[in-house]
Formats: structure tokens, sequence, C-alpha cells
């Protein structure tokens, strides 16, 4: 509950720095324009997200004839969870990885990595299953699909606000100055790719609590958790890219120092310890 509401305050902060550009750039229609232009983008990204994910990452689809132990995992946990049976695809990749797309659980895709069947356990995977049915089941994708289009938009407008600036402003005494439009451009992406960010961590959160529960233990992600961010370091990934690295379990681009405070992902050490405290009885908020 705790991370659905701090989900919603980031979704509403995206959206005010959005709507503030908007109204930069020419108060109540810059506003008007700000948010169509958001609608326009997140519908796209509603229809088509899952299609391009699939096909950036190398993902094809797998049948239940190569891989019966999966669909037949897949398929209790899904009725477990109330839930459709999603789509399943392979991406022939060695780091052992995973993610979920689709617009709602109607449409839900789960793309594992061959990695991932060849060097986990059956509960290792079922638990890196389980995650990720449960960012289905929490619309998760739905949810980053929009946190990433504003930000998308947020980006977009800032640059025309500073070249509408740079045109227009010495004709207008009261246009802003070029240096403040330019450092607008710097700062406003970079506050709203933060917030997204947290966003994405907190939903990875929720995804192991959701997870766990439909895997029936908190035990076998704890330590696919573990394998997983180990074979990050050493095993690469050839089909995964900056724009999609959000959407897996692990970020399967390596990367750490200063550049955790751009991290996609919560560090792995704290998922496993409030999974291991959900084993123990011990409530996380």
């Amino acid at each position: 509950m705790l991370n659905m509401l701090k989900t919603g305050l980031l979704l509403t902060g995206l959206t005010l720095i959005l709507i503030w550009i908007g109204n930069l750039l020419g108060g109540q229609t810059g506003i008007i324009v700000a948010l169509v232009f958001a609608a326009i983008m997140n519908l796209g990204s509603y229809w088509f997200s899952d299609k391009l994910v699939v096909a950036m990452s190398g993902a094809q689809p797998l049948s239940e004839r190569d891989a019966p132990e999966l669909y037949q995992m897949t398929r209790e946990m899904c009725h477990r969870a109330n839930m459709p049976m999603p789509r399943l695809y392979l991406i022939p990749d060695m780091q052992p990885n995973a993610f979920a797309t689709g617009r709602n659980p109607q449409n839900g895709v789960v793309a594992v990595t061959q990695g991932l069947l060849q060097m986990m356990s059956y509960e290792e995977v079922k638990g890196v299953v389980a995650h990720e049915l449960a960012h289905i089941k929490n619309r998760d994708t739905l949810i980053m699909a929009v946190a990433a289009t504003i930000a998308g938009a947020v980006s977009a407008l800032a640059n025309m606000f500073y070249y509408t600036t740079l045109l227009f402003g010495s004709r207008d005494e009261d246009a802003p100055n070029p240096l403040a439009a330019l450092a607008l451009v710097i700062v406003a992406p970079i506050a709203a790719m933060i917030v997204q960010l947290a966003i994405s961590r907190a939903r990875e959160y929720e995804a192991d609590k959701t997870g766990a529960e439909i895997a029936g233990t908190p035990v076998g992600l704890a330590n696919a958790l573990r394998k997983l961010e180990a074979a990050a370091q050493r095993v690469p990934n050839a089909h995964a890219q900056p724009a999609t690295a959000h959407m897996y379990i692990v970020n399967p681009l390596r990367g750490g120092g200063v550049m955790a405070l751009f991290s996609t992902h919560p560090p792995v050490q704290e998922r496993v310890r409030r999974l291991e405290a959900m084993a123990s009885g011990v409530r996380i908020a």
C-alpha cells in the first residue's frame, strides 16, 4: 500500500513538472498543449510498447512443446493469482534475466532468457516468473510506460521552450532569459528522469512482494536475485538496451558508483533483505 501511494505521488510530481513547463511555454494554452502531447505519447506507448520491447530484445515466441515445465509452472501461478496466462517468449541470451510487458493482464508477455532457464533451479525460475507475473497483475508495465512517456514529454517540451526563447525572446521584453531557458533544458529532464527511476524502484519492491505471494514463498526469488546480480556483472547481455533496462528483473547493464543515483532498480541486497524478512514473518513497510 505504501509503495502504491509513493508511486501515485511520484507520477503526480512528473505531471506537475510537465504542466509547469507547459505553462512557461505558453500559459494556459501551453498547459493544454503539454497535456495533449503527453496523452498522444501515452496512447502510442499503451498500444505499441509491448511489440517494440519484444522486438528490441530479440525475443521469440516460446511454445509449450519446447518448454512444458515453464508453461505448467506459469499456468499454476496464474491460477493462484487469478489472472490470464501471459504469452511466453525466449530471449536467446546467456545472461540470466527476464522481463514482463503488455498493456494489461489480457495482453501480458513474460520473456525469459536462455541463461535463466539453464542456470537457475526450478524454485528460482518460479520466483523470477512470479515476479514478472506480479508486474502484469499490478499493471506496472502500463505505469512505467506512462512514467517514461511523461518524462520524454518533459524533455521534448523543455527543448521546445529553449528554442522558442532563442527565436522569439529578443522580440518580447517579458520573455525568459536564454540562459535561464538553457538551465531549464538541463534541469527539467534530469528531475523528470530521477522521478521516473524512483517510480521504477518502488514498483520493483512491490513486484517482489506480490511475486513472493504468487509463488507461495519468497525464498526462490531471494536466491534467484543473488545469482542474477552476480551473473549480470560477468555475463554480458547482447540484446538489452538503456531504453529497456528498467523492465528486466535486475539491471542487465553493468554500472555503479555515482550512477547508482540513476539506477532503475533498488539494491539487490535490500530486495533480498525484504524477502527474507517476509520468509521470517517480519512486516516490511
